[in-house]
């Protein structure tokens, strides 16, 4: 199984005392079937650019850095197709009377036209998706 890592899940992994159900998670997986999508790296940037010129900003950068280099080819874009797939994905959420929020439904497109699961805690945020969404928070096994 293949998984697109919200940015919650890099979030935990970050903290020294991130959830142990995660990080087991993660280490059970191999790492070729790991992605994130360019977005989450958005996401996170923008978490950075907005605390003060300290050394945690510095530590951060560095270390979104340094998973740039680790995905680096499993970082997906957000391209024609997937932007298709996302107003498809929430014009049928609208149509159930349900919201997608946006940022949540171009990760889900993402996952989608990849074929991966979604892995993270927010699964009310994906569930209007229709995509396979794993909580490791939850989880007891693989």
């Amino acid at each position: 199984m293949k998984y697109l890592l919200d940015t919650c899940i890099l979030s935990e992994l970050i903290k020294p005392t991130g959830n142990t159900a995660v990080r087991d998670t993660i280490a059970k997986i191999d790492g070729a079937q790991l992605f994130i999508s360019v977005v989450t790296v958005g996401e996170i940037a923008k978490g950075i650019f907005l605390l003060p010129h300290t050394r945690k900003r510095k530590h951060l950068s560095d270390w979104l850095l340094g998973v740039e280099t680790s995905f680096a080819s499993r970082i997906l874009p957000y391209d024609k197709d997937t932007a298709i797939a996302w107003g498809e994905m929430t014009a049928r959420a609208k149509q159930q009377g349900r919201t997608l929020p946006a940022i949540d439904g171009i990760i889900a497109a993402t996952a989608l036209q990849h074929g991966l699961h979604i892995m993270t805690r927010n699964v009310k945020d994906f569930e209007p998706s229709g995509v396979p969404v794993v909580n490791p928070w939850e989880r007891t096994g693989h």
